[in-house]
């Protein structure tokens, strides 16, 4: 058995060894689960992430896989078949209740280490399974909208506009919506920063609802990463997250953004239109359905209770 060593992330060069080994060992069906090339690289402009990675390596110092934990305590990883050891397997659980107890104690408060895979992923289970992991009711669905299909044009209520995302001179506002719109706290300046500073960000793909008094009410996301696209073979594009105010829902914003958004992806030549959202979220789905959407697939979700250190 080769030995294998590991050293904790420390240069962009690091980064890009990831999204190579990423694009290496997933089959093309997952290459955009999360996280996906565009989830990494926004992920890494965060330090809490940097600081919650390790990498591991062959006898001949090749990068055989990778662990983490993100920013909303899950652990993430790839490896190559050869190098997922039962030692390694070991490894990768104690990275992850070491990052959550370092958050517990800088937070003092109880949290759980938390993973997810996509339904049918019996080997991802297993592993989950038994390292005490216990599956949870919650769930998240992958949609897929072919854009060969008519598009209506968007309609909304007298007085409102969509435009696009100014520049990062807007990120505090934009916070502010996501969060009204959320309901949480999840959302930083730090973290909307780091998605639009991916290298294939685009802000006239940043759709945004704009009042007549020129408040931002709702939002769609959209974006096409080429790097995805060619691991693939598929021309897809996003139209995530969206988001409407609590003050504005139930006008047709969410729909409007998100037609519009598909406008825009076909323009640049893409066939498809995806977007995820949580099975619970039973209006962003029935949103998504009426503008010509489906399910194409399921991510379970999983979590692990983690003591104080």
């Amino acid at each position: 058995m080769p030995g294998y060593t590991s050293h904790p992330f420390s240069t962009n060069e690091d980064l890009q060894a990831i999204l190579e080994l990423l694009l290496a060992v997933r089959p093309a069906e997952r290459v955009a689960s999360y996280p996906s090339p565009v989830d990494l690289q926004e992920m890494f402009a965060l330090q809490q992430v940097r600081n919650n990675t390790r990498l591991w390596f062959d006898a001949e110092n090749h990068m055989c896989g990778y662990a983490l934990v993100d920013h909303y305590n899950n652990l993430l990883f790839d490896f190559e078949p050869q190098a997922f050891t039962p030692e390694i397997e070991t490894e990768i659980i104690a990275l992850g209740i070491a990052c959550i107890q370092r958050v517990m104690q800088e937070q003092d408060e109880t949290l759980t280490l938390d993973a997810s895979c996509r339904a049918g992923d019996t080997e991802k289970i297993a592993f989950l399974t038994r390292h005490g992991f216990e599956q949870q009711e919650g769930y998240s669905v992958h949609m897929v909208r072919p854009l060969d299909q008519p598009i209506p044009t968007p309609q909304l209520p007298e007085g409102f506009t969509i435009r696009h995302v100014l520049g990062e001179e807007e990120v505090e506002a934009l916070v502010a919506l996501h969060r009204a719109a959320v309901g949480t706290e999840h959302m930083t300046v730090e973290e909307r920063l780091a998605m639009m500073h991916v290298p294939e960000y685009k802000p006239e793909l940043d759709l945004l609802a704009v009042a007549p008094d020129g408040q931002l009410v709702a939002y769609c996301m959209c974006g096409i990463s080429e790097e995805e696209n060619a691991a693939t073979g598929r021309n897809e594009g996003y139209t995530d997250p969206v988001g409407t105010h609590p003050d504005f829902q139930r006008r047709g914003l969410a729909r409007a953004l998100m037609l519009a958004g598909l406008q825009a992806l076909k323009q640049r030549g893409m066939d498809f239109a995806v977007l995820g959202t949580s099975g619970e979220n039973v209006a962003m789905q029935r949103t998504a359905e009426a503008v010509g959407f489906h399910v194409e697939s399921t991510t379970l979700w999983f979590t692990r209770p983690v003591t104080p250190a």
